[in-house]
């Protein structure tokens, strides 16, 4: 399998998965344009997208659906509540509110929570290879918590420092409670606290995503989840941060 995140945080969102019949994009929250020029840096050919994974409706998430559906045509997999909040018009939707098998390829649904009426993150496995996907939820349900472990590549939100955030003048202090609630961002330490549960002897990657530019920085996000796993006895140093602007490495694992 093949993992890119190719923007993340507020501005928009897009991951590219590729397995070995599939290739993925999880959500288009920027332009056409940008997710095409950044696809084929990779010598990713965008007509060969076949299907897209939407994980809830914001517009950081869907704003460039429609116009890269017009143009390549691939399925979309979403919910009904997510399709309706995003006022899409999609003319053949393929409806996931559970898991999937398709080909060798297992997608699993897990239900995050955000202030949205409906949102997903997911699991894509393939021949004993797994990536996770989750941004933009409150929390992680101990549900899921065994399934989540000790997988190949984690695409994990990793959104604000509390402190920053607290002591930013520019955000209402509603708006802080939203984003520090259980329907709003994982902070650094939430998202190290996760993490430190979930990597595992075959873990090879961890891409901290949805990184917010006022209220973090890198260095905050990797310096948390490094003390985490410190205080666990876990050694792991294959870290990323994705970024907004500048995709990851086209990592293969």
């Amino acid at each position: 399998m093949k993992v890119c995140v190719l923007a993340s945080g507020s501005k928009g969102n897009c991951t590219y998965v590729e397995t070995d019949h599939h290739r993925i994009l999880i959500d288009i929250g920027t332009t056409c344009l940008n997710i095409e020029k950044k696809l084929k840096e990779k010598d990713i050919n965008p007509s060969s997208i076949d299907m897209v994974l939407m994980t809830h409706a914001h517009t950081d998430h869907i704003s460039g659906l429609p116009v890269f559906l017009k143009k390549y045509n691939p399925s979309v997999y979403i919910t009904p509540k997510i399709e309706k909040e995003a006022h899409l018009k999609l003319s053949n939707p393929i409806y996931i509110d559970s898991d999937l098998e398709i080909d060798n390829m297992k997608i699993t649904v897990l239900k995050t929570s955000h202030d949205v009426d409906d949102s997903n993150g997911y699991i894509i496995e393939e021949n004993g290879t797994s990536v996770v996907y989750i941004t933009d939820t409150g929390y992680v349900n101990e549900r899921y918590h065994t399934v989540l472990s000790n997988r190949s590549v984690y695409v994990f939100e990793s959104n604000h420092d509390v402190e920053k955030l607290m002591n930013n003048p520019n955000y209402p202090h509603q708006t802080k409670i939203r984003i520090l609630s259980d329907r709003g961002h994982l902070s650094n330490e939430d998202s190290a606290y996760y993490l430190s549960k979930f990597i595992g002897k075959d873990t090879k990657i961890v891409i901290l995503a949805h990184l917010s530019e006022q209220n973090n920085s890198p260095e905050l996000a990797l310096s948390s989840l490094q003390k985490e796993l410190s205080s666990h006895q876990k050694k792991f140093s294959n870290i990323v941060i994705a970024q907004q602007k500048e995709a990851t490495e086209l990592f293969e694992v």
